[in-house]
Parts: C-alpha cells; sequence; structure tokens
C-alpha cells in the first residue's frame, strides 16, 4: 500500500508539473498530426495495392498513430528525470521516506495518463479526417490500452537509460537510435504483409508492432480477441519488465551518490 500511495503522490507531482505547460500535450502532437494528415493524403491509394488489406489509408493510419505518439512521448521521458537530477531533485528525494520504487512508477503512470490524453485526441482527429473504426468503444479502449502498455514500457526504459547515463547528449542519441527504426519496423505506416521478409521476422518481436496490430484488429468489424488479447499480454509482460529495469537503473544510481 505504502508504493501505490507514494506512486500516487509522485504521479500528481509530475501533473502538477505538466499542467503548468499545458501547451508541452498540443506540441508533442504537432509531429503526429503532420505524419497523420500528410502521409494519409500522400500514401492514400496505396490501400489499392493487391494484398494492403485495408480500404481507406486513414482507417489504416490512425491506429497506428496513436500508437507512436504515446512511443514518442515516453521514449523522451528520460530527459526530465535527467533535469530533475541535474537540480539535485532526485538527490532530496533520496533523503526522504518515500519509496524508491515509486520515484519510478509515478513517472510510469504520469506516462499513462497523459498516454490516454494523446490517444484520444489522434482518434478524434481521425474521425474528423474520415476514419471509420466498425470496432466501436471496445475497439477504441483495447486500441488506447495497447498504447499506454507500449508507453508505459519505454518510458520506463527511457528513465533506466537517464538514469545509467546522466547526460541529455547521451538520452537524444539513444532515443534517435531506438524510437525511429522501431516505428518502421512495425506495421505503423505499411501492411506487414507488403514489407520485406526480413523486415516482418523483425516486426514479430517488435513491440511497437504488437501494439498496432493489437489496436489495429480490434477496430474492426470482427475482432479476432484472441490474438488482441494475447499481444496486450505481451505488452504487459514488456511493460513490467522495462520497469524492473527501470527500477534497479534506479538503485544503481542511488548507491553511486
Amino acid at each position: 500500500m505504502t508504493l501505490l500511495r507514494h506512486s500516487w503522490y509522485m504521479t500528481v507531482r509530475h501533473l502538477r508539473n505538466l499542467f503548468r505547460q499545458p501547451a508541452w500535450i498540443a506540441i508533442s502532437l504537432a509531429q503526429p498530426i503532420v505524419w497523420l494528415l500528410l502521409y494519409g493524403a500522400l500514401f492514400r491509394r496505396i490501400v489499392e495495392i493487391p494484398g494492403f488489406g485495408a480500404g481507406s489509408y486513414v482507417d489504416f493510419l490512425t491506429p497506428g498513430i496513436v500508437v507512436m505518439t504515446c512511443l514518442f512521448s515516453a521514449g523522451w521521458s528520460g530527459m526530465g528525470i535527467i533535469e530533475d537530477m541535474n537540480r539535485g531533485v532526485v538527490d532530496r528525494f533520496l533523503v526522504t521516506p518515500v519509496s524508491r520504487a515509486a520515484l519510478i512508477w509515478g513517472r510510469i503512470i504520469q506516462l499513462g495518463l497523459v498516454a490516454v490524453i494523446q490517444s484520444a485526441i489522434i482518434i478524434v482527429l481521425g474521425l474528423i479526417l474520415g476514419a471509420h473504426f466498425p470496432g466501436g468503444f471496445a475497439g477504441i479502449v483495447a486500441l488506447v490500452v495497447a498504447s499506454v502498455l507500449l508507453g508505459s514500457g519505454f518510458g520506463a526504459l527511457s528513465n533506466a537509460i537517464a538514469l545509467l547515463s546522466r547526460k541529455e547528449e547521451t538520452m537524444i542519441a539513444a532515443s534517435n537510435f531506438i524510437l525511429l527504426p522501431l516505428t518502421f519496423l512495425s506495421s505503423v505506416f505499411m501492411a506487414q504483409a507488403l514489407m520485406p521478409q526480413w523486415m516482418q521476422d523483425v516486426a514479430a518481436y517488435n513491440p511497437v508492432n504488437w501494439a498496432v496490430l493489437a489496436g489495429r484488429n480490434a477496430l474492426t468489424a470482427d475482432p479476432a480477441w484472441a490474438s488482441v488479447l494475447w499481444r496486450l499480454l505481451w505488452l504487459v509482460v514488456f511493460a513490467a519488465v522495462s520497469g524492473m529495469l527501470a527500477t534497479r537503473a534506479f538503485r544503481a544510481y542511488r548507491r553511486s551518490v
């Protein structure tokens, strides 16, 4: 109970920081909106390729952009903990009775809440652009859950990298090295059946692709819920393992100060 209570206190702290700069959410959505608008228009006729398996590219693209938004937002979250370390905030918390794991989980919970807001905005924008989601509310919930789980996992990994590197330059290089390749090695923009075979093989083990396929499948008229739930389960495992790695990284940081 102490961990949950302290984690919520830390979550509230991070949310208050966010409320002081609400424009951050809008700014973080700028790139995904550009992807959705420009890619949606530029590759509108790509669905005519035999085997693509979708009738509308906006329908196909919107779930991918939702997942990508949460991925990139979470992937850069380590910058916040580096700023707290540079300002001495983390060290001040270490001399308080706060649960050490809560210092990590508070950030992850805050990321999840922000992911829900960002996902809702992208979904509404997709509907405005003409997307149709036959899976209804249940499909949208599954998409958001998949995105939140993915964001939680990569947010934890981002915090782990930040705690181990303690340098903004390293954090930036690591994020760019990981996030973009994983995005393009998934079916965010292209049907997996039309990807080169080696990319399909990589995508099978790519958490980003798990989230995209789970959300996209759940939004169809006849979802294969068994497949969706299996992918969500793998995302839960990924988020849990990433959280444990972040906690271990924090312990390593604590021993070094």
